[in-house]
């Protein structure tokens, strides 16, 4: 897995009760399928909390969709439950409502383009009868040069005025202005996440739902028209539902329509970011878990600062979780003005008063450390 840890290191004692975040990244409807595999895995393996027992959830894109039901108490074998349709707690997330199909755009937009077309060329006729009458007036000194003296230039001169009086001001409508803005809507995700909370009895609301639960949860988009990240939550942006920040923060450009909410347009999170473990740090994290399906473009560290883990640095990349599975990943970012440490899960390793075994069966705090 694409696992990554970050922590505090600043020369203190470790602490008893460390707040320990979970920052689900992006990785569209594969990675998601991918990741509920991970996080089960990942349950197995922690000693002294669960993945539901954490205090702060980040997620984005796919990493949206798991985080909610994890802060709300659902844990990852239920999680596979729900995809199989055995589960008793909630509805089974069934294919259509990751592919149901942009119907609306995909019969309306044509259908205007038609129109539209249709009714240019009696628009054109009309805009050039109301012009003939000012005709002689518009191209009168050009009609009469040409008379008196016939030429090219002033036979090109006339017709350019005639065409510039005559011209329709509406231009034909590009094809491209009507393509449907995505193959799917995930509405229907929207509607499944919120049938699935008043199932569980908790609240659609970000600040409810942190009181209720007493963890904060953080998902985030990208406002289309500012290409900016938005950032919802409690105390965050808090004008949109649970259900409909991650109807915002799954909204694949191409794959799926942007999510018009409270008129706003918003896409899929991972357009900006691809992680928020910046905000896990920012609500006052200890230790940062962070799950990225993604396989990077640049795969390499720094080998003076890949052996220290304490220490200030301006820019921390972090390595594959070696010995946890075969696949690598590393993420460069940065995180400047913060004390923190890098650390690489390995086995048995503890952090923040979580061990980490090799075998799911050892499931006993490291106390040696």
């Amino acid at each position: 897995m694409g696992l990554t840890l970050i922590r505090k290191s600043d020369g203190r004692r470790r602490k008893k009760n460390p707040k320990i975040a979970l920052v689900l990244a992006g990785g569209a409807v594969t990675g998601g399928a991918f990741k509920v595999g991970g996080i089960a895995a990942l349950e197995d393996y922690l000693v002294g909390r669960g993945l539901c027992d954490l205090d702060v959830y980040v997620g984005l894109s796919a990493g949206a969709l798991l985080a909610v039901p994890l802060a709300g108490g659902i844990r990852p074998d239920e999680m596979m439950r729900v995809l199989e349709g055995t589960s008793e707690k909630l509805d089974q997330l069934r294919p259509i409502d990751f592919y149901s199909p942009n119907l609306r755009e995909f019969a309306q937009r044509p259908a205007r383009f038609a129109l539209d077309v249709l009714s240019y060329l009696p628009g054109i006729g009309r805009e050039f009868l109301r012009g003939l009458p000012g005709l002689p007036d518009a191209a009168g000194n050009q009609f009469r040069r040409f008379v008196r003296r016939t030429s090219y230039s002033n036979f090109e001169s006339l017709v350019k005025r005639v065409i510039e009086h005559t011209a329709p001001t509406r231009s034909l409508p590009a094809a491209t202005d009507y393509i449907p803005t995505g193959l799917f809507d995930n509405a229907a995700l929207e509607g499944w996440l919120r049938r699935s909370l008043d199932r569980l009895s908790m609240p659609n609301d970000f600040a409810a739902f942190q009181r209720k639960r007493g963890v904060e949860l953080y998902l985030s988009a990208c406002d289309l028209d500012t290409s900016e990240r938005v950032i919802f939550g409690g105390d965050e942006v808090n004008e949109l539902t649970i259900a409909q920040a991650v109807q915002a923060s799954t909204a694949l450009p191409l794959f799926y329509k942007p999510a018009r909410l409270n008129g706003v347009d918003y896409v899929d999170g991972g357009v900006r970011h691809t992680a928020n473990i910046d905000v896990a740090i920012e609500k006052g994290a200890d230790l940062v878990i962070c799950y990225n399906p993604f396989r990077p473009f640049v795969n390499h560290v720094d080998s003076a600062s890949a052996d220290s883990t304490n220490g200030s640095r301006e820019t921390i990349c972090p390595r594959a979780a070696r010995n946890w599975s075969p696949i690598r990943f590393s993420e460069p970012f940065c995180i400047r003005g913060w004390n923190w440490g890098f650390s690489v899960i390995c086995p048995t390793t503890p952090f923040a008063g979580i061990s980490f075994s090799s075998s799911p069966t050892s499931r006993t705090r490291d106390s040696s450390r």
